[in-house]
């Protein structure tokens, strides 16, 4: 297959899976992802108890991508830990496991769950939730960051990743991967949504959205020259051993072709499945397959990380 990838020592079919928060809050829609043509899954970021998130409309379809502000509303953690680890049992596509505690101490106890657990897969630490009223994205705090790898990589042994928000500082780009060079992570995800976007209804002269008096994050196509900037910046500056999952306005295979090209190697797609549905993985991955087919490479390692510069 022409779109094999080696992430984190394991084969995956191709580099397709979703971005937490699309189309992963229940089983059954688990289950479809499932069985879709994507690559790998991810569950809905959770915290220790279930949460009802914040009051609707919280997302909203935009022409050229979304807004939301959903408050992180999931089932709570046992919910997922259970299906994960009857979803092994029986693993054809494998399952990424993403966490996203209210607290550093919160984030401890659920990762020390899963370290006491069965689960074998890959757990992502989710350091950049921009939607939660009154709470700060930890990936912006970047002491708070190195204290919390510090106290989590003395007892997590299993593979394990972030996922960050968008930087738009060099200096950022270098501060923060110094830091995250310092630990065994399997990978970084960038980008999540860029945080606190306003979109306005200028025929109501209102905005779209309910939460924080119209704040939320911003996904899409707005959002892929800044994710493409992100998964460039830390490709060049990561050990190799942290592999990338670029995430942000994939929504045809050029644009999945752009964020391979920048460095990386499993790609999430988010605004553009909420829009499409599971149906979007073999859409995406055909168009892939075209544009390598037409430009003569045969597996997604002849090109990707070669962006060249003029």
């Amino acid at each position: 297959m022409k779109q094999e990838t080696i992430f984190a020592h394991a084969k995956f079919s191709n580099p397709f899976m979703n971005a937490s928060g699309v189309h992963c809050m229940t089983i059954e829609e688990l289950k479809d992802l499932e069985k879709s043509e994507a690559g790998a899954y991810i569950t809905k970021s959770s915290t220790l108890e279930k949460r009802e998130g914040n009051p609707s409309p919280r997302y909203v379809d935009l022409a050229l991508g979304s807004i939301n502000s959903m408050g992180l509303p999931n089932l709570g953690f046992h919910y997922y830990l259970d299906y994960a680890l009857e979803q092994q049992k029986h693993q054809e596509t494998p399952l990424f496991f993403s966490i996203a505690g209210m607290s550093q101490e919160e984030n401890i106890e659920m990762l020390k769950l899963i370290q006491d657990s069965a689960f074998s897969g890959i757990t992502e630490l989710n350091l950049s939730c921009p939607n939660v009223p009154g709470k700060p994205q930890m990936a912006y705090d970047f002491q708070a960051t190195e204290d919390l790898l510090k106290k989590v990589f003395i007892f997590f042994k299993k593979p394990l990743g972030v996922k960050l928000p968008p930087y738009f500082d060099l200096v950022h780009f270098d501060q923060m991967a110094d830091i995250l060079n310092n630990f065994p992570l399997t990978y970084v995800n960038s980008v999540n949504s860029i945080g606190n976007a306003l979109f306005i209804d200028s025929k109501e002269e209102a905005v779209v959205i309910k939460p924080k008096n119209g704040f939320g994050g911003l996904g899409g196509q707005y959002i892929k020259p800044t994710a493409l900037a992100n998964v460039r910046a830390f490709y060049t500056r990561l050990k190799p051993e942290i592999q990338i999952i670029g995430t942000g306005g994939i929504e045809t295979g050029r644009d999945a072709f752009e964020h391979l090209l920048c460095g990386a190697t499993m790609l999430q797609i988010g605004t553009a499945l909420h829009k499409e549905g599971p149906g979007i993985f073999a859409r995406i991955s055909k168009e892939l397959q075209e544009i390598m087919d037409e430009k003569g490479y045969r597996s997604i390692d002849e090109f990707r990380g070669k962006l060249k510069s003029l």
